[in-house]
């Protein structure tokens, strides 16, 4: 069985990429970082640091092993602050990562739902996409994810329970009265989030029959409404985003057929740890009062 403690020393090493640092984060000596890696290969009969001029460097084996010890301290680490709360919630944390608009919406009344009802519990936010929310989630460093998805029929991976929280149209913006239908146009100038994040447009417009000239792109809802008021190109925007920043001089149409699904994604099947249950009753109460 695998050492813990040699595996937060391997982990400490692939942050660092060094001894001395990682004996420094630790509060330990070179010599007893040393030895404990020594331990570690002779544990797993593999190759784990190899020098690298006056450093080192982590082996394919090492790097495996650190990312499943990542995963596996954050899940200890996890579990003794759920085990520290776990007595009528009056003390510990709990931590949620959601992305933007959920952040600037709803989730600010379940934080305040929240420490009304547990005022001893303390709420972490991470502000984070989807992708990145989930290997937090994975790797025990958040309780709860607040991700979406346009296709709701993709299954998540093995150990992951998604549960429903609510629908998101999408919705046309531009500087002129719009039906929201697509196809007419093709010949516009758009404005587009990154390339990580502009595949939901790409992917309704060629449902309409084109592929958008992108002019401008910015993931800032603000700065695209801006830019769409100036007349200088269409948008797509979820409701979610709109509710939290509507530039005034903006029109907006729900475009059919295009709906993003919100969920709470949580590790494990239930019974869920309390603290991660009492956050995730304070998001379906604060979507019922706020939108």
């Amino acid at each position: 069985m695998l050492d813990v403690v040699r595996l937060r020393v391997l982990l400490a090493v692939a942050r660092k990429g060094s001894l001395t640092a990682a004996a420094k984060e630790l509060h330990y000596s070179q010599p007893s970082v040393s030895h404990h890696l020594a331990r570690l290969e002779a544990e797993t009969g593999a190759r784990l640091i190899q020098r690298a001029g006056r450093g080192i460097r982590l082996t394919e084996a090492g790097r495996l092993l650190a990312e499943r010890a990542a995963e596996i301290i954050g899940r200890l680490d996890a579990t003794a602050e759920e085990l520290a709360a776990h007595v009528g919630l009056r003390s510990g944390r709990v931590r949620l990562a959601a992305f933007p608009s959920a952040l600037g919406t709803f989730v600010p009344k379940a934080a305040t739902l929240l420490a009304a009802g547990h005022p001893g519990l303390r709420l972490h936010l991470t502000e984070t996409e989807p992708p990145e929310a989930l290997r937090l989630l994975r790797a025990g460093r958040v309780d709860v994810a607040v991700v979406f998805r346009y296709d709701d029929t993709a299954p998540e991976d093995s150990g992951i329970t998604m549960i429903h929280l609510l629908d998101d149209p999408s919705y046309l913006v531009s500087s002129t009265p719009t039906d929201g239908e697509l196809a007419g146009h093709a010949e516009a100038s758009w404005i587009a989030g990154c390339d990580r994040c502009r595949s939901h447009l790409l992917d309704v417009c060629e449902k309409a029959g084109f592929e958008p000239r992108i002019s401008f792109t910015s993931d800032d809802i603000v700065a695209v409404q801006a830019l769409v008021a100036a007349g200088l190109g269409l948008t797509m925007l979820p409701g979610l985003a709109l509710r939290a920043h509507q530039h005034p001089d903006v029109e907006v149409a729900e475009v059919p057929g295009s709906t993003r699904h919100v969920y709470a994604a949580v590790y494990g099947e239930p019974p869920h740890p309390p603290a991660t249950d009492a956050l995730l009753e304070a998001l379906r109460m604060a979507l019922k009062e706020s939108l």
